[in-house]
């Protein structure tokens, strides 16, 4: 676990500092959060930690091992979706495809903010420090690892398990 992640889990149970760091969430609150970013020692210009401070704010249940489309995965085995034969997407699958087709910056952001907060319904952890080297390199490999890790290359849902 990295540096950020372990300063993050002291303060889990901290409701004043995980308060504080979902500011950065909002666009006219992230001045409330930059005090406690830069006592955790996360930059208050670097976009991919401090939106990933404010996620694990917002669900606090981390994994470590797995991307971020092994989440999605597990979040659409934990709805109980199944991809039919009439070639019809699951709603968690439309998702997780507007996710992939989201640009660099405040539009993946937002996407990924959706699906965590599918993951805190659902129960499902979210390994935040891969989440955050991929946002900081969100370009055509960062998506085709995720959609290997959400689709299993061919093997059903049934078949592989939850991340």
């Amino acid at each position: 676990m990295s540096g950020y992640m372990d300063r993050l889990q002291r303060y889990k149970e901290n409701r004043g500092v995980m308060a504080s760091l979902r500011c950065i969430l909002v666009e006219s609150k992230t001045h409330r959060a930059w005090s406690m970013l830069s006592r955790l020692g996360i930059g208050i210009d670097d976009p991919a930690w401090s939106w990933v401070a404010g996620l694990f704010a917002t669900h606090p249940e981390t994994a470590s091992v797995g991307n971020f489309g092994a989440t999605c995965r597990a979040i659409m085995v934990s709805r109980d979706e199944k991809p039919g034969d009439d070639n019809k997407m699951t709603p968690t699958e439309r998702r997780f495809q507007h996710l992939l087709a989201a640009e660099q910056g405040k539009e993946v952001r937002d996407r990924v903010l959706r699906m965590v907060l599918l993951a805190k319904a659902q129960g499902v952890p979210v390994n935040y420090e891969k989440l955050a080297t991929d946002l900081k390199c969100w370009n055509d490999h960062t998506k085709t690892e995720w959609a290997k890790a959400f689709w299993g290359q061919g093997e059903s849902v049934e078949n592989k398990g939850a991340a």
